[in-house]
């Protein structure tokens, strides 16, 4: 593995500490995007069915050189695919476009609540981990009662679920209930719509204070609070700044200003949004 931190998960496995998302690349750009990334010690790699990218993600792995056992690759089940036996299809579609043999994360990308077919699909995703298909399972814009019925209805909690959090949607209550579940939190959008975030003054002196960027202080910032950044870039140069997290640390009072109680959501409701 690199020299990136990670995490334990609650099924035995480990995932670094922040990752790169592919969103919204196509197959070019992912492919020389997620190659670069892995040359400059990225392990974590962030795609879904409906990014449309899943080809280009693999091509950039197998491109990279880096032994396939190092690389976290984690792809999403897209919510026209929720079904138990759809959600197998739609893996074996998304394991031949990626090329790979197993995919490390498997994640539901939306609930959608109102098709109500999310359990179903979870059980499905039990069986791809039972099959050694997959490494681990998780969700992606679940709430605290998604989870807890999966819980309920299961036995299985997800290892990982990936939310939109940023300093302007801290997720303080829901972190609150995947520490107490064992639930690790991933952290898409990490730097919001950008500038409102990196642009603020508050940000800025921080990052002065330290000799680094603001958008190093952001993803600083999740990484402090045990959350695992996947910001998307393709440019190598801010690839590597965004590695490049562990060298300085937030003071308390720096992670508190940060996280000013601000409750801004820039994508959808995880109660109503649906995309199939």
């Amino acid at each position: 593995m690199s020299g990136t931190p990670d995490h334990a998960l609650n099924d035995g496995t480990r995932l670094p500490a922040v990752g790169l998302g592919t969103y919204p690349l196509d197959d070019a750009a992912a492919e020389e995007a997620v190659a670069g990334a892995l040359g400059l010690g990225y392990r974590l790699i962030d795609t879904a069915l409906n990014y449309g990218n899943e080809t280009g993600t693999g091509r950039g792995i197998a491109r990279s050189g880096v032994p396939r056992e190092e690389v976290r690759l984690t792809t999403k089940v897209p919510g026209r695919h929720h079904g138990y036996e759809e959600t197998l299809a739609s893996f074996e579609e998304s394991r031949a476009r990626l090329g790979v043999e197993y995919v490390d994360l498997y994640l539901i990308h939306w609930p959608l609540p109102r098709v109500d077919k999310y359990v179903d699909t979870w059980k499905a995703m039990v069986r791809l981990r039972e099959d050694g298909l997959v490494r681990s399972i998780g969700v992606s814009n679940f709430t605290a009662a998604h989870l807890e019925r999966l819980e309920l209805e299961t036995g299985v909690l997800p290892s990982v679920n990936q939310i939109e959090m940023h300093p302007l949607l801290p997720q303080e209550e829901l972190r609150a209930v995947h520490a107490a579940k064992g639930v690790l939190t991933e952290s898409w959008s990490p730097l919001a719509r950008g500038r409102e975030v990196l642009e603020d003054p508050t940000t800025v002196a921080i990052a002065r204070d330290h000799g680094v960027t603001p958008g190093q202080v952001v993803l600083r910032w999740h990484t402090q609070l045990g959350a695992v950044p996947i910001p998307k870039s393709a440019d190598p140069g801010r690839q590597r700044e965004n590695l490049d997290l562990f060298g300085f640390e937030l003071t308390a009072q720096e992670l508190t200003t940060l996280s000013s109680g601000r409750q801004r959501r820039f994508g959808g409701d995880p109660e109503s949004h649906e995309e199939f």
